[in-house]
């Protein structure tokens, strides 16, 4: 698995976005990330923009009293296939879960030094691979599919009494795949401490919104990881 040299993230786009944020649970000290692994959605690649501006923003050195840190963009088999099908569930949740012992071995550092996360689908299926146990410093969830769009009784949330990592959800106030009231009380099972940022007018997609979900997901890992000065 290649890895493309961190760039310097662009300015933003310029539109006047305000973050409504929801209060996150207590957090638990002496936490450390070393390492992410992030998944892209159903129809797009680990080349998939919001990804790539968190893998720039998280990369690079300079976020106060947070190390730089490794940052793996990956595809699934059915996308390196050239196939448009997703894979099943099983082989998903598989293959970021050997992304993330790879990254793990590579870097030297505890299984559970390692975050995983990604948009939509991808984020999913990292949320069930940990809820599975393997262990990780936390969870980055953009535009997480709570349901199917029109169908909110189907939900995606069986898995949520069984994350007890520190969780970041980044959605858009107009997603059908969640609204911020499903998303809020949906998350209420999780154990572990969540934080939501909810990005006024951005829909499932998130388009042209880049630059305020790498910047959530900055100031979350900065608040999270981050250690004290002498640490």
């Amino acid at each position: 698995m290649t890895r493309r040299a961190p760039r310097v993230p662009g300015s933003s786009d310029g539109e006047n976005v305000r973050h409504r944020k929801a209060p996150a649970k207590p957090r638990k000290a002496s936490r450390t990330l070393a390492g992410m692994i992030l998944a892209p959605g159903a129809s797009a690649s680990r080349d998939q923009s919001a990804l790539v501006a968190i893998d720039e923003a998280l990369s690079r050195a300079g976020l106060p009293g947070v190390k730089a840190i490794a940052v793996e963009r990956v595809d699934f088999p059915y996308r390196l296939a050239g196939r448009r099908a997703p894979d099943r569930p099983a082989v998903l949740v598989a293959t970021l879960r050997d992304a993330a012992v790879e990254l793990a071995g590579r870097l030297g550092v505890d299984q559970a030094s390692v975050g995983l996360g990604g948009r939509s689908m991808g984020g999913r299926m990292a949320s069930m691979a940990v809820a599975e146990g393997l262990p990780a410093a936390g969870l980055v969830l953009v535009s997480y599919p709570l349901h199917p769009p029109g169908k909110p009784e189907k939900l995606r949330d069986e898995h949520f009494p069984s994350l007890t990592v520190p969780c970041l959800f980044v959605s858009g106030t107009r997603d059908a795949f969640a609204t911020p009231e499903e998303l809020r009380s949906a998350t209420s099972a999780i154990p572990g401490p969540v934080a939501h940022v909810f990005i006024d007018g951005g829909d499932h997609s998130l388009r042209s919104k880049d630059a305020d979900v790498a910047a959530a997901v900055s100031q979350w890992v900065r608040a999270t990881f981050a250690k004290p000065d002498g640490v």
